[in-house]
């Protein structure tokens, strides 16, 4: 840590808006005051933004306006001035095409929110998937003094005694209801299990992936990534995480500060141990990217290949985040990293601690829930990054929800041209394709689909299914679920839509998969490939005008973050003229 805080007091940027009698000050200053607020609470002491997802469109995160209060408390008991900012809210269960499309616009829209009005500090108040990368960025971006509390996962479900992982046993029930194993009204009455609480995804899947994450960067205070939704000590970290954003401004502890390489580096073992979902991935690049840090695919497979998986919850293992919680939560898991010497321990984090000292002496109340080294799920978790002559720039796999079976296996391909080709074909009879094939789906990545939705993880045929298979090798340019599972190749780049090698794949090609040596390849030679890509032309309409316009014009590939091009690196907080 070379962190030193600021002198204080000093002029904070709020102070350009309501400080001194001139005729501006006063316009921004009086027209707050009909809100009841005493003139001494604009005595030039921090301002602090609660940046809150909320939406009733938003489940995950509906709860967040009762959490926001609690943060105000802490502001006020700190010495703050709190204000609650509602901000652009991207669910993943509502939105589409996807709600990926809309993390850059969210990021974007924050961004400008926190730039644009006298904020001092900000408290993003974060739940599914995509609120908390784009709140992330967009803090990378201003390198305004903020911190993130997460509004927490569902209490675990249960249908018929067996422990329910919300969208786990979606894709599970799913199948069984095609392979003839659950009648549709079962499902029905297992939906009503699934989310019996207000809260993110109960499983290890992208919402508490990015809670985790979140807090392996530094950006969280400890402990807050697994406390469940409706817990009161949910309500206490919420309050404690408003006292200490006032502290952090008066030290001027910026994202920058927090968010370096090494913290970064800490995130994607943090990952790789607990199972985290591959939507990481493109979120940690995009955040680093904001930052100008130089964060690589090849940063995940050297940081995360050695990794153990070592939490035991769903969709990898058994467990959901209630047991998580009970057993210590992650930081349980990061003192398990520090002492196998894979935890840069001197990394800042905003309660202005190193993360050791944060975590070096928690307890594992439950060993079958955080698991010994040696008895991991897999010795070597993390997210394999797969390279060779169909994905170039990289593809990712998850090895903790694989098929052991399946990690180097060569198929015959069964092709799928976009999502609608796949859903026409795959429950067909007459499909020619069995359980040795490897599924192929294209046009559904960052520009394709566009947006690059969660479809990934394609449901298998029917007639498969009935022979009570389980798990195919399946490969595309799409991302998946945090919450799913199988032998699934994501994020193929470059995607088909920009002229990427999957954009010719054939039916009948043969591909292999080889994990252990990080290998993908299309079994053709590099004449026919080079043929093929020659003649392509793109099969998929861009869109006209509209955000679509701007995401397909603009977007990077999955390999860098899926970030638009024009938003990289942080552009500070610097105020702008006052056009009264």
């Amino acid at each position: 840590m070379t962190f030193k805080p600021a002198q204080w007091p000093r002029k904070l940027r709020s102070q350009e808006w309501y400080g001194g009698n001139s005729r501006d000050t006063i316009y921004h200053r009086g027209w707050l005051k009909n809100q009841g607020y005493p003139h001494d609470l604009f005595d030039g002491r921090p301002i602090i933004g609660i940046l809150n997802t909320w939406s009733d469109l938003t489940p995950c995160n509906g709860h967040l306006r009762e959490l926001a209060e609690k943060v105000k408390a802490g502001i006020w008991e700190a010495g703050g001035f709190p204000v609650e900012v509602p901000v652009f809210s991207a669910s993943e269960n509502t939105f589409r095409p996807t709600a990926m499309m809309y993390r850059n616009l969210a990021a974007l829209a924050v961004e400008e929110a926190m730039r644009g009005q006298p904020m001092d500090g900000a408290v993003l108040m974060v739940g599914c998937d995509k609120t908390t990368p784009s709140l992330l960025m967009a803090a990378a971006s201003t390198d305004i003094p903020s911190i993130a509390v997460t509004g927490g996962p569902m209490l675990n479900g249960y249908f018929r005694g067996e422990r329910v992982g919300s969208g786990t046993h979606l894709w599970k029930f799913s199948e069984m209801v095609k392979a003839g194993e659950m009648t549709q009204e079962e499902f029905l009455e297992a939906e009503a299990s699934m989310s019996r609480s207000t809260g993110t995804c109960n499983t290890m899947g992208t919402a508490s992936t990015m809670a985790s994450m979140a807090e392996a960067l530094g950006m969280a205070l400890s402990g807050n990534a697994a406390i469940p939704a409706v817990d009161s000590r949910r309500r206490v970290m919420a309050q404690m995480t408003g006292r200490r954003i006032v502290q952090m401004v008066k030290d001027d502890l910026k994202p920058s500060d927090v968010m370096t390489k090494e913290a970064f580096e800490n995130a994607i073992r943090t990952n790789g141990a607990i199972g985290g979902s591959t939507n990481a991935v493109v979120h940690l690049l995009a955040i680093a990217g904001r930052l100008g840090i130089d964060l690589t695919l090849d940063d995940w497979d050297r940081c995360g290949r050695d990794v153990a998986t070592i939490v035991n919850l769903m969709p990898s293992g058994k467990y959901l985040m209630e047991e998580f919680f009970y057993a210590g939560g992650l930081p349980v898991v990061l003192k398990r990293l520090g002492k196998t010497v894979l935890l840069n321990k001197d990394a800042l984090t905003v309660a202005g601690t190193s993360i050791w000292d944060d975590v070096k002496d928690v307890v594992n109340w439950n060993e079958d829930v955080i698991l010994p080294v040696e008895k991991a799920l897999t010795q070597q978790g993390g997210i394999a990054v797969l390279k060779g002559n169909l994905a170039p720039k990289g593809a990712v796999l998850k090895p903790s929800a694989a098929s052991a079976h399946l990690l180097v296996h060569t198929g015959r391909a069964v092709v799928f041209e976009d999502i609608d080709d796949y859903k026409a074909k795959i429950n067909d009879e007459d499909l020619d394709i069995d359980e040795t094939c490897i599924m192929v789906l294209k046009n559904c990545g960052p520009k394709g689909y566009p947006g690059m939705a969660e479809v990934g993880n394609m449901g298998l045929p029917p007639k498969v299914l009935k022979k009570g298979i389980t798990d195919m090798v399946r490969i595309s340019d799409a991302r998946m679920s945090g919450t799913a599972y199988g032998t699934v190749v994501l994020h193929t780049s470059p995607e088909a839509a920009a002229g990427g090698p999957l954009a010719v794949v054939q039916n009948g090609d043969m591909i292999s998969l080889d994990v252990p040596n990080r290998s993908l390849h299309l079994q053709i030679s590099d004449e026919e490939l080079a043929s093929r890509l020659a003649a392509w032309t793109p099969t998929h309409e861009r869109a006209a005008s509209g955000y679509e316009w701007l995401h397909q014009t603009h977007v990077e590939g999955a390999d860098t973050g899926a970030d638009l091009d024009f938003l990289k690196g942080s552009r500070g907080s610097a105020v702008g003229k006052d056009s009264h």
